[in-house]
């Protein structure tokens, strides 16, 4: 009698969406019990020691939140399965969970390459800092600091006292005080001297400066009367002088950094203002914005006013930014007479706009740069990069070029000479020369390039040209640019390799 041969299929392995589970013969499937209860419990998997140790690193919320989405996940796989399927051992779940759980916990924040040509890139946080200001804030985050405490007296002392005497110094002023933002500094001055009273604005100066800032906005929120005089393009001295009354609480001068009036136009400088201020007895407010310590004529940027000069002009408040041509960090800095500065910090409004400690730490290593200009042109970020010669960045281009374009994801990459501009508010006439790589892809899009450099590590952000993507190295910094290739070379890499869910 012929024996029956007992006919089973090869046993094979297979990997799920998820990489969770093995499938096994499916002539057992019939003989096997529920599946299901072979999938271990939450419980299980958190005392699993890659749980245990993921607990001590993240909330325990996230972990369980993590641990039963990756066993609905693995539930359905064996309910939907057309075989047998047996899960691994709990260890080894855990480990997956554990990495899943990592892998889609990213910080919000990542340290990008900016390639788009645009130094002050509000979208990418403005200025990045000098590595002694990241010294000071490494120092003071890592202990205690005396915010506000005077360390002679024992006595509370105001959380800017520390960093107001560099200003001081630097700048000429009286006193000085630091805010969170220069919005902030101009609403916090407003609201300090002119609540329920007029500022003099032309109307030319009525600026407004993406998201929800604009002038007459934030003088209605801080309780002051704007009295708009003169016209769109000219506004003259006699304006001003006429619209002087005894609710007139200061004059503002407002100098506008993202916009230009050209053709026929016509406005008061600080010095005509000043001397109508101080004839009228009515303080002079010179908002400056931008922020900048040192003349930027010579870095190819001319008309930016400078701090120290608006306050030996006399205006009796200055306001400027810390985060733009300064290239410190995001704050708001108030410079002028002692008797308004005073003022100004005792409203309270002003714990509102006030900064911590590692915004003073980076401000002051920042200015204590700019005792010496010399020094802060080489080691302040955004200095070196407006300093950059053309040649440099032409050179830089011409060797970078074909490195990336031997990468996969590169059709064609060439060096291209280009304009940029200092921020993405910049007016028209405030060009800078520039050197790109400019990049053909291969085998996508531009967007779809641009969307690869930015997922890839670091990220990179460039700009689109028409049918090509520029990687601007005015915006790049030197140490940069073997990142700008490798990440490159990574795109193609990235889109072949399987998700971190098909392990």
């Amino acid at each position: 009698m012929r024996s029956r041969k007992r006919l089973c299929c090869t046993r094979r392995t297979v990997t799920p969406c998820c990489g969770i589970l093995t499938t096994h013969c499916p002539l057992s499937t019939a003989m096997s019990p529920n599946p299901l209860r072979k999938i271990p419990s939450v419980n299980e998997l958190l005392e699993s020691p890659p749980l245990r140790k993921l607990v001590d690193r993240l909330s325990h919320n996230v972990v369980i939140d993590g641990v039963r989405k990756f066993l609905d996940d693995m539930r359905h796989q064996v309910q939907n399965a057309a075989a047998e399927i047996a899960p691994a051992s709990v260890t080894e779940l855990a480990e997956r969970v554990a990495r899943r759980i990592l892998q889609r916990q990213p910080s919000p924040l990542h340290p990008v390459i900016n390639a788009t040509g645009v130094l002050l890139h509000t979208g990418l946080g403005r200025a990045p800092l000098a590595e002694e200001a990241l010294e000071e804030m490494a120092a003071i985050a890592r202990d205690y600091a005396n915010v506000e405490l005077d360390l002679a007296s024992g006595q509370r002392s105001r959380g800017s006292s520390e960093v107001a005497p560099l200003l001081v110094e630097l700048t000429g002023a009286e006193a000085a005080l630091v805010a969170g933002s220069n919005a902030g500094a101009t609403m916090l001055s407003l609201a300090a001297l002119a609540a329920g009273r007029e500022v003099i604005v032309s109307r030319g100066q009525l600026t407004g400066i993406g998201g929800s800032y604009r002038l007459p906005d934030v003088m209605a929120a801080a309780g002051a009367v704007l009295r708009e005089v003169g016209a769109t393009n000219q506004t003259w001295i006699e304006d001003y002088d006429r619209a002087i009354t005894e609710q007139t609480a200061a004059l503002l001068l407002v100098h506008p950094s993202d916009y230009v009036l050209a053709g026929f136009s016509e406005s008061v400088g600080l010095k005509e203002l000043v001397e109508l201020g101080r004839c009228r007895n009515v303080p002079v407010i010179h908002d400056i914005g931008s922020g900048a310590m040192i003349d930027f004529a010579r870095l190819g940027l001319a008309g930016e006013p400078v701090a120290p000069q608006s306050v030996r002009t006399g205006a009796d408040l200055v306001l400027l930014s810390g985060d733009r041509l300064l290239g410190g960090p995001q704050c708001g800095i108030i410079l002028g007479r002692r008797a308004l500065v005073e003022q100004i910090a005792k409203h309270p409004m002003g714990g509102a706009v006030r900064v911590g400690k590692l915004t003073l730490a980076a401000l002051a290593a920042t200015l204590r740069l700019y005792r010496d200009p010399e020094k802060a042109l080489h080691r302040v970020p955004l200095l070196q990069l407006l300093g950059t010669s053309v040649e440099n960045l032409k050179n830089r281009a011409e060797r970078l070029a074909p490195q990336i374009g031997a990468t996969g994801a590169a059709q064609s990459a060439e060096p291209v000479a280009g304009v940029t501009y200092l921020s993405d508010g910049s007016v028209p006439t405030q060009q800078l020369a520039t050197w790109c790589v400019a990049i053909r892809p291969a085998g996508r899009s531009v967007d779809q390039l641009a969307a690869a450099l930015r997922g890839a590590s670091p990220p990179v952000v460039g700009r689109a040209d028409e049918d090509r993507l520029l990687l601007d190295l005015r915006s790049v910094l030197p140490r940069q640019d073997r990142d700008l290739v490798a990440a490159m070379g990574a795109v193609d890499q990235a889109r072949s390799e399987p998700s971190p869910d098909q392990e």
